[in-house]
């Protein structure tokens, strides 16, 4: 059967679904729609999703900040949230549904931050997120999904000579994301357009970026290597509005 994927930092989840979500979330009609940075505590919001939805919460410790969450309608074997390592699980960065064939994990990867200052933290975060992504694929497949806070290569942003240090664009940032891939991931988008240029999933909220098309590429869905063969295509839908990002998609042919 085809699996429609799709993950969305929403950037604040609240505001959004004061704006168009319900909208995009029945246009999108995913059979598993992961959000990034929902920025809620427990028992903020109640969402009103069409009947056969699972809901999977992982929240923040600090208020209004990062949190995650799943809507699926399919009934995990297991649920997992964060990592396992108490310093990288009190922000609400990810969670894992494990189906018969494959794993879902959605993430939303921590920023460098302005001057760098969270750039230390955010190195070992990938070694371990890359570890823990190693465990999962050991035993059988992964989607992993969501705001990786990473433009990987040059033609995943508009400015890439200006943007050279800056979080998200550092070489550090970059290896750790080519890593990740020569560790057994494919980037799907890339796997389907790999000369794709001026589409991008982020834009800031200044200097009228998005009218610019001045953006990003660092949402992303990456599969492990004995998925690729299922993959069926991937999207980034640029038309959807609400949030400084826009949802992505993937379609895989797999049993549920």
């Amino acid at each position: 059967m085809n699996l429609k994927f799709i993950s969305w930092n929403v950037n604040g989840l609240r505001a959004v679904v004061g704006k168009n979500f319900y909208e995009a979330f029945s246009l999108l009609d995913a059979d598993f729609f992961c959000l990034q940075e929902t920025k809620l505590q427990s028992g903020q919001i109640e969402m009103n999703l069409p009947a056969g939805y699972e809901q999977f919460w992982n929240y923040a410790q600090k208020k209004g900040y990062s949190g995650t969450a799943i809507f699926a309608k399919h009934k995990p074997l297991s649920v997992f949230y964060g990592i396992d390592i108490a310093e990288h699980d009190l922000e609400g960065r990810v969670i894992t549904l494990e189906y018969k064939n494959f794993y879902l994990v959605t993430v939303y990867t921590p920023n460098s931050q302005n001057e760098l200052r969270r750039l230390d933290y955010r190195m070992q975060w990938e070694k371990d997120f890359k570890n823990y992504l190693l465990k999962l694929a050991s035993k059988k497949g992964v989607v992993v999904c969501g705001d990786l806070n990473v433009a990987h290569e040059e033609i995943d942003l508009k400015n890439p000579s200006s943007n050279r240090r800056n979080a998200g664009f550092t070489d550090e940032e970059r290896a750790k994301m080519t890593e990740l891939l020569q560790s057994g991931f494919v980037d799907s988008f890339r796997f389907f357009y790999p000369e794709q240029k001026d589409i991008y999933s982020w834009w800031s909220y200044r200097f009228s970026a998005r009218e610019k098309n001045a953006g990003w590429r660092i949402d992303y869905f990456l599969v492990s290597e004995n998925l690729k063969s299922k993959m069926k295509d991937a999207k980034i839908h640029t038309e959807i509005l609400g949030s400084d990002h826009c949802p992505v998609e993937l379609l895989l042919e797999e049993d549920i």
